[in-house]
């Protein structure tokens, strides 16, 4: 299958509690490619239930019944602009990249961020990860460097 004609044929679409289970795979992955893998402790069960709760959404990609890249986001608040959506993780499996799939995936986050009010989106990138920063850069995002990172775990 030339490439235009791969990209063509994988529809983007919301996520459902069905594809939980390729999305927690597709996390585990990211997690391994960013040298994070013991940190990723959510369980499949707790997808399922933050699912179920509302606490984040997701658009997959998908190619031959198989979930082949996914952008899970939710709606937070920025006290500076208002709504805003956050860009928690987008991913598509090595084989499928290079087909424009990203792309398409990332183009309706924003135009599912338009379309619900939202005056941003936000989302993290690694320093290291080159070939991400240059997609979001190609979008025309601005990648802040003078904001650090603060977290505590429970």
């Amino acid at each position: 299958m030339t490439q235009n004609k791969l990209g063509e044929s994988v529809i983007i679409r919301q996520a459902t509690s069905d594809d939980l289970l390729a999305i927690h795979g597709l996390v585990g992955e990211l997690a391994a490619y960013e040298k994070e893998s013991e940190a990723f402790i959510a369980s499949l069960e707790d997808y399922h239930q933050d699912f179920s709760d509302g606490v984040f959404q997701a658009f997959v990609a998908e190619h031959d019944q198989q979930i082949i890249g996914m952008a899970l986001y939710y709606t937070a608040y920025s006290t500076w602009k208002g709504k805003m959506l956050w860009l928690e993780d987008f991913v598509v499996k090595e084989a499928y990249r290079t087909f424009g799939i990203g792309q398409r995936l990332f183009d309706q986050l924003i135009e599912h961020a338009q379309n619900t009010g939202c005056r941003l989106m936000k989302w993290q990138v690694l320093d290291w990860n080159t070939p991400a920063i240059k997609f979001y850069e190609k979008n025309e995002a601005t990648i802040e460097k003078n904001w650090w990172n603060g977290k505590i775990l429970f």
